[in-house]
C-alpha cells in the first residue's frame, strides 16, 4: 500500500492526499513533523514534506509525486489524455505554483506565525501576487474549471495555493486578490463542496494545534 508521510496541515500535503483520494487510491498516511531528523531526510533529501513511499522506495517533491500517480495508470485521470490539453494543466500548475504559492510561501511567517518579513519580501510578494492572478485570469479558463470541462491537478493546486494567498495579501497589504475575479472565486466554493476535500479540510483542522504547538515550541528552542 501507497504510503503519504507529512503532516495535514502543509498544503503540499494535502495536494495528494486530494489526488489519492479522488483517484480512489488506497493509502496510509504517516504523520511527520520532524523533517530534519536523519531518518526523514533520507526518503526526503531537502526535508520537505510530502514523501509518498511506494514499494520501489521513496519519491519527494509534490510535482514528481503527482506524476508519479497519473503514470500509473490507476483511478481516475487527473490529466488529460490529448498531449496539448496535458501541456495546458501542467502549465497552468507551474504557474499558479511560481506566481501564486511561492510568493505568498514568503509572507507566511508574518501572515500566520507572528514573525516579522523584510519589508523588500515583502513589496516583491505583493507585486509577484499581483502579478500571478492578472496571469490566471489570462491563462484560465473557469469552465467551470481552471483548464476547462473537466477536474485536474491544476484545480488541487489553484485549492491548496490561492486561499492562502488571499490571506496573506489580506493580512499584509489590505488586497482582495478575488476582487474582480468572480470565475475564481465560485470555482473554490464549488471546489470546497466536493467531499473529499471536505475530508482534508477536516483532517487539517483537527491537526492544527499540534502543528502549532510544534511550531511555538521550535520558536523558543
Amino acid at each position: 500500500m501507497l504510503s503519504l508521510h507529512g503532516f495535514a496541515v502543509s498544503n503540499y500535503f494535502n495536494m495528494v492526499k486530494l489526488a489519492l483520494l479522488e483517484k480512489g487510491l488506497p493509502f496510509e498516511e504517516v504523520t511527520v513533523f520532524n523533517t530534519r531528523s536523519e531518518a526523514f531526510l533520507a526518503s526526503s533529501p531537502r526535508g520537505k514534506v510530502p514523501v509518498l513511499q511506494t514499494d520501489a522506495g521513496f519519491i519527494s517533491e509534490t510535482s514528481a509525486i503527482l506524476d508519479y500517480l497519473e503514470d500509473r495508470g490507476e483511478g481516475r485521470p487527473l490529466l488529460p489524455a490529448e498531449p496539448y490539453a496535458r501541456a495546458q494543466v501542467r502549465a497552468l500548475m507551474r504557474e499558479i505554483e511560481l506566481y501564486i504559492e511561492l510568493p505568498a510561501r514568503a509572507c507566511y511567517p508574518e501572515a500566520f506565525f507572528g514573525a516579522q518579513v523584510d519589508e523588500a519580501i515583502k513589496a516583491k510578494a505583493r507585486g509577484e501576487l499581483l502579478g500571478g492572478i492578472a496571469a490566471l485570469k489570462r491563462h484560465g479558463r473557469f469552465a467551470p474549471y481552471v483548464a476547462g470541462a473537466e477536474f485536474s491537478l491544476a484545480d488541487i493546486y489553484l485549492l491548496y495555493s490561492l486561499d492562502l494567498a488571499c490571506e496573506v495579501a489580506r493580512k499584509l497589504f489590505g488586497l482582495d486578490l478575488l476582487a474582480d475575479f468572480p470565475a475564481a472565486t465560485e470555482l473554490l466554493a464549488r471546489l470546497k463542496q466536493n467531499p473529499h476535500v471536505q475530508r482534508v479540510a477536516a483532517d487539517r483542522e483537527a491537526q492544527m494545534p499540534a502543528f502549532l504547538a510544534m511550531v511555538k515550541n521550535q520558536r523558543q528552542a
